[in-house]
C-alpha cells in the first residue's frame, strides 16, 4: 500500500468517527429533553369543584380542571359545560392572572354570583370562594399535589 491510498483510509475512518461523535450527542440532547419535558409538573393553577347542581349536569363533586383562560356557558364549545336553563351559552370567563384568580361575567342575562353576590364585569376570585352560575354553584380550590 501507498501513503496516499492511507491517508484515504485514515481520513474515512476519521470522517465516519465524527459522523457517529455527533449523531450521538444529537441523540443524548433529544433524550435529556424528553425527559426533562416528562418531569415537569402538568398542574393547572385551579380547580372547579362542583357543590350543587339541580339539573345533574355537571354532577355534584365532579372537579374540573382549569387553565390560564377558562370560559364556562352552556355552549358545548366552553371548557366547563353547565347544563342548566339559567346559564347562557358564553355565561362567563375564569382568568388567572399573576396569582389571582378574576372572573369575568359575559354579559349574560342571569349574572354571575361569587360568595352570593352579583357581579359587574370582572371580580376578583379566591381559593375557597363559591361562584354560582345560573343554579350551578362551585368552590374554586387549589390543584392537589
Amino acid at each position: 500500500m501507498d501513503g496516499f491510498t492511507l491517508v484515504l483510509w485514515g481520513a474515512r475512518l476519521l470522517f465516519l468517527l465524527l459522523l457517529y461523535v455527533f449523531l450521538a450527542r444529537v441523540i443524548r440532547a433529544l433524550l435529556r429533553d424528553l425527559r426533562a419535558a416528562a418531569r415537569e409538573p402538568v398542574d393547572r393553577p385551579g380547580r372547579l369543584v362542583v357543590l350543587e347542581s339541580p339539573g345533574g349536569e355537571p354532577a355534584v363533586g365532579r372537579s374540573f380542571g382549569l387553565d390560564v383562560i377558562t370560559p364556562l356557558g352552556r355552549d358545548v364549545n366552553n371548557a366547563i359545560v353547565i347544563d342548566d336553563p339559567f346559564a347562557s351559552a358564553e355565561h362567563a370567563v375564569l382568568t388567572y392572572r399573576g396569582r389571582s384568580w378574576y372572573l369575568e361575567d359575559l354579559e349574560s342575562t342571569n349574572g354571575s354570583y361569587i360568595n352570593g353576590q352579583p357581579i359587574d364585569g370582572v371580580a376578583a376570585l379566591g381559593y375557597g370562594d363559591e361562584l354560582q352560575i345560573g343554579q350551578v354553584r362551585f368552590r374554586l380550590e387549589r390543584t392537589r399535589a
